[in-house]
């Protein structure tokens, strides 16, 4: 059963390890990859990566991606989004630990963040305004 706007919003909002698929080259299937993102219910998405890593390239020739998230507990319940890249700014102090805040304890949020700088460098925001929804609750099996 689709899930409705509020559900969909919700469950987005929870904290979940993305699956962005963006397309890449025409002859073949999109790069699909997994990544940490955020979202507010009615605002826009955002994930943070490399500014010279493949994603973003592909992200910006293509203009626009999509990210799914999924559960199997209490029940079988995904949401997948697709919209157009509204910006890509540097990345910043308050950003990285706002993202390393929602996917990981509260105790490894500083030694994440200082391995991040130390060892991946720079990183750059991509904000997308979900256009598209998917969603589904198949319920417990």
């Amino acid at each position: 059963m689709a899930l409705s706007v509020e559900e969909r919003e919700r469950f987005l909002a929870e904290p979940h390890i993305g699956a962005l698929s963006v397309v890449e080259d025409p002859a073949r299937a999109p790069l699909t990859i997994p990544i940490w993102y955020q979202y507010t219910p009615g605002g826009e998405l955002w994930v943070r990566t490399g500014p010279d890593s493949r994603k973003a390239r592909a992200i910006e020739a293509a203009g626009r991606f999509a990210l799914m998230v999924q559960r199997t507990d209490p029940t079988v319940r995904y949401v997948s989004v697709e919209g157009p890249v509204t910006g890509i700014v540097p990345d910043d102090d308050a950003s990285a630990r706002e993202m390393a805040a929602r996917c990981l304890p509260q105790d490894k949020v500083d030694g994440f963040v200082e391995y991040e700088r130390t060892h991946l460098g720079e990183q750059v925001i991509i904000r997308m305004r979900p256009e598209h929804w998917l969603s589904a609750d198949l319920g417990a099996f």
